[in-house]
């Protein structure tokens, strides 16, 4: 998991730096799709039982897509004007949307304690982006976006997969915006300057596929609950990042915010660990009784 946002951090970080260079953000987010999907069938070895990649409800795939392309779009906008850091910190804040969100599409009700972490941090966005001090501005808006289309990736990606394979999941993700961006690509501004320009640009889609290839595989090996801290990691390296290739350190109020943010994250992480285990008693507890009547 820490070399998943190793790699992440390097995805975010190879994303500014193109942007800062004059190069679209439209053919940032689509190129690190396209190389994602190739090496997606690389890695997976597609061709030896492409049924593995069938789509039962294709229709979601495409919508989920979509969102996921959203997310990276944003994300890429906000980095012009705003830190790696500032960027990440509001992304944090996902965690705490998905459970708010989590009730009406999925039914999984949060809490008054899981209510009150989620004020809380919605209160450390507020320290980030200091609307009516003028520090809000456009990046902020991006930032907020990328994160918004985040949770519904997440929540379709709940959703979905208890009728889709692992594998068309992680396929159609990028194949959906890869295609359909396609005829957008003559249109959407200024290419790579030179060969290192390229490059960066090709190692999108590395960064990409291989964080998204050790994050499935720290899941086979660990639970979510056991792996769900493990993101706010990001934040460490982000920093560095953005001071060692930027000369960019965040100010106080974006470190404080951060700080809450994660806080408020990790609350909600142990909450739900604990509820878990709750239920994981009940069940038990329910089992046996049925047992000793039987």
């Amino acid at each position: 998991m820490l070399a998943v946002y190793v790699c992440f951090t390097f995805l975010d970080t190879s994303s500014k730096y193109l942007v800062l260079a004059g190069i679209s953000a439209l053919i940032v987010a689509w190129a690190r799709f396209a190389v994602h999907v190739l090496l997606v069938g690389i890695f997976l070895q597609g061709w030896r039982d492409p049924s593995r990649f069938r789509a039962n409800n294709l229709p979601a795939h495409v919508m989920r897509g979509l969102f996921l392309f959203g997310s990276t779009i944003f994300n890429v906008l906000a980095l012009r004007t705003l830190q790696l850091a500032e960027t990440t910190s509001i992304f944090f804040f996902a965690p705490m949307v998905i459970t708010a969100l989590a009730g009406p599409l999925l039914g999984e009700w949060a809490g008054w304690r899981r209510w009150l972490a989620i004020l809380a941090g919605f209160t450390g966005v507020l320290i980030i982006t200091r609307p009516g001090v003028g520090v809000f501005g456009i990046g902020h808006v991006f930032a907020l976006c990328s994160m918004l289309s985040n949770c519904f990736y997440i929540i379709m990606t709940r959703r979905m997969s208890a009728t889709e394979t692992s594998e068309s999941l992680i396929l159609f993700s990028a194949l959906a915006p890869a295609v359909l961006l396609l005829p957008l690509l003559p249109f959407s501004g200024s290419l790579p300057h030179d060969g290192w320009h390229w490059l960066i640009l090709l190692m999108l889609g590395v960064f990409g596929a291989v964080g998204h290839w050790l994050l499935v595989h720290a899941y086979r090996l660990a639970t979510a609950t056991a792996l769900a801290p493990y993101p706010y990691s990001q934040m460490v390296w982000m920093i560095v990042s953005g001071w060692i290739v930027f000369s960019q350190f965040p100010d106080r109020w974006t470190l404080l915010g951060a700080a809450v943010i994660v806080a408020s994250g990790l609350y909600i992480v142990h909450r739900e660990h604990r509820l878990r285990l709750r239920n994981s008693a009940v069940l038990d507890i329910g089992e046996e009784a049925l047992a000793k009547n039987l």
